[in-house]
């Protein structure tokens, strides 16, 4: 399976959200392989604490020059070897998830043609033949990154491979428009998917929501009344009827995920030691536990009428 990630903003921590669900996954038993298609700002190596690689690589064997260059190879970081953070060390359970990580300075690109695709289809094809699972991590908006891929998965070799798309959009009145955009408005995600020959119907099946940092409504003691609480409910109500009127409603919705402070002030994966610890909270890692079985369930991906 291949998983693509995508914004048509920053900061709607799709790349957080995106780790945290290949972690969990990756608990789950499956061989997961994370690709750091941010091109112009390769920071999955953070994500993980492999501090070497935390801007992407400097060795010139990051995904960048993979895509580039016809003789180069994309260096590989197993991610509970080479992470600098303990815990994520010497987890309760042994898992497999590999990072592929951008190059250090290699910039976006600025067009697209057929060898950039070429080198794609060929790395997603190794990848599909060794992994589980895929992600593929791209950059915000409609990107470089995100042509390539479309262009790449309208290859005959990757015809039969399961692909997902997560939009990622923060609880907002400008993130739920900016999502509707790239999905459905000029040079979206369904228009680029057309030109380079999907079935735009079946391309947007294969496309799920993801709404992060989403506030808490729940009413507890000392909260739950007074003008403040009355407008953020209507609020919420609000954004509701206008992710519904945008096609980001229910139907299309794979998950969200709760405003947790441990990752507004360090992103980072959060392990079940974190919540042991009372450092981070158990609604949020039951948020990640709940999207990676959405992600792999069928069930979850079928025909929306």
């Amino acid at each position: 399976m291949l998983v693509f990630s995508t914004s048509d903003k920053g900061g709607t921590g799709r790349s957080v959200t995106s780790s945290n669900i290949a972690y969990r996954l990756s608990l789950k038993g499956q061989n997961v392989a994370y690709l750091d298609f941010d091109f112009g700002s390769p920071t999955s190596g953070a994500l993980f604490d492999i501090n070497r690689v935390d801007r992407g690589t400097p060795d010139k064997d990051g995904l960048h020059n993979y895509l580039t260059s016809v003789n180069s190879t994309v260096n590989s970081h197993n991610v509970r070897t080479e992470t600098n953070r303990e815990e994520l060390r010497a987890p309760r359970h042994p898992y497999r998830l590999v990072l592929f990580p951008g190059d250090r300075g290699g910039g976006e690109f600025t067009s697209v043609d057929d060898k950039l695709v070429k080198r794609c289809v060929e790395l997603l094809v190794t990848c599909e033949q060794e992994f589980d699972v895929t992600f593929v991590d791209l950059s915000a908006g409609r990107s470089a990154a995100l042509e390539i891929v479309l262009g790449a998965m309208a290859a005959p070799q990757l015809a039969p491979v399961v692909a997902r798309w997560l939009v990622f959009h923060r609880w907002t009145r400008q993130h739920i428009l900016a999502a509707n955009g790239l999905v459905h408005g000029p040079n979206g995600l369904l228009e680029t998917g057309g030109r380079c020959g999907h079935d735009t119907g079946r391309l947007l099946e294969s496309v799920r929501f993801i709404r992060t940092a989403v506030p808490s409504m729940k009413e507890s003691p000392g909260v739950g009344r007074g003008p403040q609480w009355a407008w953020l409910r209507r609020q919420n109500e609000a954004l509701e009827t206008l992710a519904k009127t945008n096609r980001l409603g229910f139907s299309v919705m794979l998950g969200k995920t709760p405003m947790e402070p441990v990752l507004q002030w360090r992103e980072q994966v959060i392990l079940d030691a974190d919540v042991a610890a009372k450092i981070a909270n158990q609604e949020t890692v039951d948020a990640f536990t709940e999207l990676a079985t959405g992600l792999t369930d069928d069930a979850t991906w079928e025909r929306v009428y």
